[in-house]
């Protein structure tokens, strides 16, 4: 298993979630790919080293904010923010694995151990992949692109 390093936490034999740390060389290739991009952000571009920087910065002083370590190998981040907010990314190589659901469980975990009542999410209308998955773990629709849970 992964050691998840302080503060990190696991998820289960095959996942860990490790700290943010600055590390571009493993990261920036999940943002250079435009299907992702605009999953995450709704943008036909690409990441810049100084956009995935600020993001990080942003994130990581903001909230929780991990890299996902599945069997070994860093392939996206998840972060949950101040005021609930979660946020997640896998690359297309490692999606549709039930990764990302193993991964927000945890998250939900964590935002009980923080004391918060509700965690909420911004989907894209046409992100049907992550709806669905934040559908089957129990969020629901409040309008727009947003869905909570309530815990």
């Amino acid at each position: 298993m992964t050691d998840p390093g302080i503060g990190g936490r696991v998820v289960d034999e095959e996942i860990s979630l490790v700290p943010y740390y600055p590390n571009e060389e493993a990261a920036l290739p999940w943002y250079q790919d435009p299907d992702v991009c605009r999953q995450v952000d709704n943008i036909d571009h690409v990441y810049t080293r100084e956009r995935l920087n600020a993001m990080y910065t942003y994130l990581s002083t903001h909230g929780a904010c991990y890299y996902i370590s599945y069997r070994g190998v860093l392939i996206g981040d998840v972060s949950l923010r101040e005021h609930g907010e979660l946020a997640i990314v896998i690359c297309k190589e490692y999606q549709n694995r039930h990764i990302g659901r193993r991964c927000i469980r945890e998250m939900l975990a964590l935002a009980r151990e923080k004391g918060m009542e509700r965690v909420t999410a911004n989907i894209y209308s046409f992100n049907a992949q992550s709806r669905n998955m934040f559908l089957s773990l129990g969020f629901r629709e409040t309008g727009g692109e947003r869905y909570a849970l309530d815990l």
